[in-house]
């Protein structure tokens, strides 16, 4: 077994680290953009909300709800997406599944996927309905939707998102092109909504989303056509209001999710990310560590080379700091910086899952609890592809913002130093503050000059975002939802001089 670095008891009761066999997954590319080797970095990004909250699991006859699920019935469900677990980290608020593609966690009301390369992740969906029912303890919907599923829970309602490919040609089964990928939505649930966001002939995102209690495609009668009406994919390039699509409930007003997307790594930086350097550092570091300890002489020791027996200088160097693997995994987080996004001074039961591939490319999950005071358990994910042809690494989160002191603005920083990309985008999603309706009701001055403090405090953390060091904000785009806020915001480092983006796939 290889030796993560992290221990048995890593997370918060119920706790447990388990690890599948090594696997060998090779990320390497060739050295031009057109080559049929080179790796699609950007993930398919599935969102499936059961409950609006994990404290009252609604329709649900399981108290843990889908954290109830045996890791081998996701497995088989990841077998259908075309990848595998490398290990899993459980702790009592998320079961956070480390991916050969990315990365998986499993809440009790909620289910997050995340997978890159040529994965098949919407061929996953139906199953993940029906195991929702069969063994997450949801109810079972009365009409199954039309894609052969005899069993299936309907969800409380289902985000799906993916920044543009880069090599779309690629890509298999629903997910040849948005387009595509909308029809598949469109066949299990009804009154879906689809956008694209940002530049059609730059960099851009999109998103389907279903309302709350969503309601799922029933079967088509044999008088009408068994594919449903598609839903149009609209293009939003400036700020704009979207009415009816994202209604808050209590939890959902405590919900919010970074995203910082990132294309054209710096080739040095990238190099932390390459097995061979990797070995290196965790070369030097070991042999630090042994000098050090021998500079401490016990004179009642009789074990040396000149008996017979081993001397430290002499002992076997551990395999498992040469070959891909979590040990590997573990040097990189600690060297490159991500350990300290969310740093143990402030996060004492925060844990990293972290692996290294062969030759190159990086995955790591994170659980962090909630530092004391505070409640609930979150995570942060990385994926990165180092190839120079085809670069990216994603960064990912749902730690809330504020929280030790820390904004948005600060992680992002922290995050984009550790890979310095040429050009990045950021996406958040966050609750609207009450301030709106506290306008609405306020009835003295005292009220009035909270909500313009907090108004004020909000165009801070705006400017924020819009000034980080070494990157010219290019594009900013608000929609305005019902109880939520939708901001995307697209940057170029100052001294990038690589030429335009890489698109690969243009609109849809």
């Amino acid at each position: 077994m290889v030796n993560t670095g992290i221990p048995k008891n890593c997370t918060t009761s119920p706790s447990s680290f388990t690890e599948t066999p090594s696997l060998t997954i090779n990320h390497e590319a060739a050295l031009d953009l057109d080559s049929s080797n080179a790796f699609e970095g950007p993930e398919k990004l599935l969102e499936v909300w059961f409950s609006p909250s994990p404290h009252n699991l609604e329709n649900c006859s399981q108290p843990d709800g889908l954290k109830a699920v045996p890791a081998e019935v996701w497995k088989s469900m990841l077998d259908l997406v075309n990848c595998k677990v490398l290990s899993i980290v459980e702790s009592e608020g998320i079961d956070a599944y480390l991916l050969s593609e990315s990365s998986m966690f499993v809440f009790p009301h909620k289910l997050i996927l995340k997978t890159c390369g040529t994965t098949t992740l919407l061929c996953g969906l139906p199953r993940i309905l029906e195991i929702a029912s069969i063994f997450g303890g949801y109810a079972r919907s009365t009409d199954p939707p039309a894609r052969g599923i005899a069993i299936a829970a309907a969800p409380y309602r289902v985000f799906y998102s993916r920044k543009n490919f880069l090599f779309p040609d690629r890509q298999h089964g629903p997910h040849r092109s948005w387009r595509d990928e909308v029809r598949s939505l469109d066949k299990l649930f009804l009154g879906g909504s689809a956008y694209m966001i940002g530049k059609m002939n730059g960099e851009h995102w999109y998103l389907y989303l279903t309302e709350p209690n969503t309601m799922l495609t029933p079967p088509a009668s044999p008088c009408h056509s068994d594919s449903p009406t598609e839903t149009e994919t609209r293009v939003l390039s400036l700020p704009t209001a979207i009415r009816g699509i994202k209604q808050t409930s209590m939890c959902e007003a405590e919900d919010e999710t970074l995203e910082v997307l990132m294309t054209d790594l710096d080739g040095e930086n990238a190099q932390q990310f390459y097995l061979e350097n990797a070995s290196a550092v965790a070369e030097s570091q070991y042999r630090g560590t042994r000098s050090a300890s021998d500079d401490f002489v016990d004179v009642f020791s009789n074990t040396s080379s000149d008996n017979g027996e081993f001397g430290s200088d002499e002992e076997a160097y551990p395999e498992e700091l040469t070959t891909e693997g979590h040990a590997l995994g573990t040097v990189v987080s600690d060297f490159c910086g991500l350990s300290d996004v969310y740093p143990k001074s402030k996060y004492p039961g925060s844990r990293i899952d972290a692996y290294l591939f062969t030759p190159c490319g990086f995955s790591a999950n994170a659980v962090v609890p909630a530092p004391e005071g505070e409640t609930g358990t979150h995570y942060f994910t990385v994926h990165v592809t180092p190839e120079p042809n085809c670069s990216y690494a994603s960064f990912e989160t749902n730690v809330p913002a504020l929280q030790e002191g820390r904004d948005t603005a600060d992680i992002v920083s922290n995050v984009v130093d550790i890979f310095k990309p040429g050009r990045f985008s950021v996406t958040l999603f966050e609750a609207k503050s009450n301030s709106e309706e506290k306008k609405n009701d306020a009835t003295d001055i005292d009220a009035l000059f909270e909500i313009k403090a907090l108004e004020r405090k909000a165009l801070r953390r705006s400017a924020r975002m819009d000034a980080i060091k070494g990157y010219r904000r290019v594009d900013r785009i608000v929609h305005e939802l019902d109880g939520y806020d939708l901001v995307f915001r697209y940057y170029e480092r100052y001294d990038w001089k690589g030429g335009t983006p890489r698109i690969g796939e243009r609109g849809f």
